[in-house]
């Protein structure tokens, strides 16, 4: 359950970090429901990796944790965000993808 806790928490780093690129691009009333959005993800997503830790190993959970944030915010910025998608960067999340799975394998 504490892995469901923690790629949960992951998926809401993602979504706090999109907010506050969506925030960037607007003004007004809308920027106001993106940093709301921001401020919901990154409580949702904070409280969420304090839960995993209970029982998952401070360090793998937070290198976990922001694994997948680093990962789905590159992606998310790539998609929705028009950043470049190069084969180098492209290549190292792939890297960086594999090292979160291999961080789960050996804490088990």
């Amino acid at each position: 359950m504490a892995w469901l806790f923690l790629i949960a928490g992951g998926l809401f780093e993602v979504m706090f970090t999109f907010c506050l690129g969506k925030a960037k691009e607007t003004s007004g009333a809308a920027e106001y429901g993106w940093d709301g959005g921001f401020c919901i993800s990154l409580i949702v997503s904070m409280t969420l990796l304090i839960k995993a830790t209970q029982s998952l190993p401070l360090g793998t959970a937070y290198a976990v944790w922001t694994g997948i944030g680093a990962v789905g915010t590159a992606l998310m910025g790539i998609f929705f965000f028009k950043e470049p998608a190069s084969f180098g960067r492209i290549f190292f999340l792939f890297t960086l993808i594999a090292s979160i799975v291999g961080l789960k394998y050996v804490s088990e």
